[in-house]
């Protein structure tokens, strides 16, 4: 299966969780979207489809 996370392809990910470990190692601060809809972190346990695109976001300080 494969899935597109931050505009580059990856293999082995099966859920929103996995996308986002394999992106950042932070726990606050992240926001997760899958073909465009934002995903609450309550569901960031849902599943994957192959060809499904997953944006991970995290947020930063300064000015």
């Amino acid at each position: 299966m494969k899935i597109e996370v931050n505009g580059e392809a990856r293999e082995g990910i099966t859920t929103v969780i996995d996308a986002i470990a394999a992106v950042t190692e932070a726990r606050r601060g992240i926001a997760a979207a899958v073909n465009g809809e934002v995903v609450p972190r309550s569901e960031w346990d849902r599943p994957l489809a192959d060809g499904d695109a997953v944006e991970v976001l995290t947020a930063t300080q300064g000015g």
